[in-house]
């Protein structure tokens, strides 16, 4: 979903340097950069308030790697110290996932979610990635308008046509490379990587811990393969398969919502029984309202025509964690009739940061990244076969999109290897539907020996949610503090829930860990 609906980020406070090296190949040393000069932190994009801790610097890194003396990018960083610098190990980056999340401010949101044994001994370190935010933004010169919920997330038509995106595609791709600048082509994971290593020689760091999810899983994985002497204590939540990005990884949307739906129809059973009496029961009425919203569209007093797919584009959005179950419902009985119409978030635009700046973003990342197939024919085909399987998405996943228009990328994939210390912790809930099961364990299977990995029998996408405990959380907590890794993967339910889920923090955690609307993964 676009930034429309209320996104879940922030409204709800949320190496190659020569061509003939391989893609992990990284130099020894970079070339030096001014010292840094900390300020006062700009606005957050999203509303989230900047906590007057947190303290912000803009460090020049190359534009492109491969020519280190040539043209730079900026990139904003953000910096919490410690409060205990005789405990401090060293520092813990994050990253908001997308790609595409503005991640300056993450630190202002964790601060509220580390317990104290974390905070006392790292210093909170976040920044918004190249062509992100205040990091040399970049655009496809978009409004919100030409950027529909359910045709940028490619749903087919009511009969299944891809024609229809298979243009939009298209056209986003060419205005992408038109308004893009020279900079747009090299906003991708492998730059991004190289770009965290650069942060971490300007912050005089021998090594540096992380803990991201679901894009940013897929960084952090992607920076341990080229710098892994470099990487401290990493965790990795909610994971992308690295053997399968994009194509593949996005296919997975239309099983993962199916399975997730499971989820969402027990709550809607035990919690608004008008949605239907049984699990199943609430899966035919969606499904048949869905099909009613194809064929004649109700009207939000904002928002405009809520067809079919701008429905299961708000399911998508919204079952990412159960706190947000009930805004499916609201949506739910809006289009049936029988509630009032849901607020529609106006999304700020903060000035020099562009309005589509997120989908230039993942487009840049995810075109930039890998190479996507070009033959409509089997969009067509993987779209029909999806379709079938699994409604509730409609074979979105499958789909086209801008990739499949965009000139090769400028360097191969990272592939992601086991070489280098036991050292990662890999963190996933079960029925995942934004970064499937099955994405983790391809994730498990690259890193090997390197890697622990804790599944949960959740739904969510975020599993480092202590407002939600589990053993996935008393790891993690554990592993940040001592580097002590599980000794072998571990299996295990959520805790037993609190008398009073707290709400404040989860959608704090929401905040923290990267959750958006528009997250790939």
């Amino acid at each position: 979903m676009r930034r429309s609906l209320p996104p879940l980020l922030g409204a709800m406070v949320l190496a190659s340097l020569l061509s003939g090296l391989p893609a992990q190949a990284a130099p020894a040393t970079v070339p030096t950069s001014p010292p840094l000069t900390w300020t006062e932190c700009p606005p957050d994009p999203f509303g989230t308030p900047v906590d007057p801790r947190l303290r912000c610097t803009t460090l020049k890194a190359p534009l492109d790697y491969r020519a280190p003396r040539g043209a730079t990018i900026d990139i904003a960083v953000s910096r919490m110290r410690t409060a205990k610098p005789g405990l401090r190990r060293g520092i813990l980056l994050h990253n908001a996932g997308g790609p595409g999340g503005a991640s300056l401010n993450l630190p202002s949101s964790y601060v509220h979610v580390y317990p104290q044994d974390i905070l006392d001994r790292y210093d909170l370190v976040s920044f918004d990635p190249r062509g992100v935010g205040y990091s040399s933004p970049v655009t496809c010169g978009r409004t919100w308008d030409q950027l529909p919920n359910e045709v940028y997330l490619p749903f087919p038509a009511p009969d299944g046509s891809i024609d229809a995106n298979v243009t939009f595609a298209r056209d986003l791709a060419r205005d992408c490379l038109a308004e893009g600048g020279r900079e747009i082509r090299y906003v991708t994971t492998a730059n991004t990587a190289r770009d965290m290593d650069r942060i971490r020689v300007a912050l005089g760091e021998s090594k540096v811990s992380y803990n991201s999810g679901s894009y940013g899983s897929y960084l952090g994985a992607v920076y341990a393969t080229m710098f892994p002497e470099r990487t401290d204590r990493f965790v990795i939540d909610s994971n992308v398969d690295p053997g399968g990005i994009w194509q593949d990884q996005w296919r997975m949307w239309d099983p993962g919502a199916e399975l997730r739906f499971t989820d969402f129809a027990k709550w809607a059973v035990a919690q608004d029984p008008a949605l239907g009496a049984t699990p199943d029961k609430v899966r035919t009425n969606f499904l048949a309202l869905a099909d009613r919203l194809d064929r004649a569209p109700v009207t939000h007093p904002k928002a405009g025509q809520v067809n079919g797919n701008l429905f299961r584009a708000a399911y998508r959005g919204y079952s990412y964690n159960v706190v947000f179950f009930p805004e499916i419902a609201a949506w739910w009985h809006f289009v049936e009739g029988t509630g009032p119409a849901p607020d529609w978030f106006d999304f700020p635009v903060l000035p020099g940061i562009p309005a589509d700046n997120e989908v230039a973003v993942q487009v840049a990342v995810t075109c930039g990244d890998i190479g996507s197939p070009r033959r409509i024919d089997q969009y067509r085909r993987e779209v029909r076969e999806d379709r079938a399987k699994y409604p509730i998405l409609a074979g979105m996943g499958a789909n086209v999109r801008a990739c499949a228009f965009w000139p090769d990328p400028v360097e191969p994939p990272v592939r992601v290897t086991d070489r280098g210390p036991d050292n990662i912790l890999i963190l996933q809930n079960l029925r995942d539907p934004a970064t499937p099961y099955a994405g983790a364990l391809g994730m498990r299977r690259a890193l090997g020996h390197r890697a622990r990995m804790i599944t949960v029998d959740a739904g969510n996408h975020g599993v480092y949610d202590p407002s939600t405990p589990s053993c996935a959380v008393t790891e993690t907590d554990r592993f940040l503090t001592t580097g002590a890794l599980p000794r072998r993967d571990l299996f295990c339910k959520p805790d037993p829930a609190p008398p009073v889920r707290n709400d404040t923090l989860a959608r704090i955690t929401l905040a923290a860990s990267g959750v958006s609307l528009s997250d790939i993964g």
